[in-house]
């Protein structure tokens, strides 16, 4: 745990896992060697073993993170930004959230699926 962390009412937290700089609320769930980083977990939400909510992008040049909402593209101005996760979501075993990923209410994220919304090459960056 590497603060500062809310934890809501009744949250699970597995061995081995790592939370940075987060918020997660009630009735969630993060299993065992899952890394939540600089992210906002929403209500019910399930991360099976091993999936991670990235808060950086160690392969680019630019590290600056940018989010999609309402199509629009929006830079967060800071190299350390996880995920926006909806209630009732599930995100699968040993998945990857990618800096500046936001899920709606109930979305689900198959096991080993990796979720990247913006990529570096996005022309709409331009």
């Amino acid at each position: 745990m590497r603060g500062p962390i809310i934890i809501g009412k009744s949250v699970n937290i597995g061995p081995s896992s790592e939370i940075k700089q987060s918020i997660i609320l009630d009735n969630s769930a993060v299993a065992h060697f899952n890394y939540i980083g600089n992210s906002i977990i929403g209500n019910n939400v399930n991360f099976e073993a091993g999936s991670i909510s990235a808060n950086h992008y160690n392969e680019r040049t630019d590290k600056n993170i940018f989010v999609i909402y309402n199509d629009e593209i929006i830079s967060t101005n800071c190299n350390k930004f996880g995920s926006l996760v909806g209630d009732d979501s599930r995100i699968g075993a040993n998945a990857v959230l990618s800096p500046g990923t936001i899920l709606e209410k109930k979305s689900i994220v198959k096991r080993l699926e990796l979720i990247e919304q913006v990529k570096e090459e996005d022309d709409r960056l331009n």
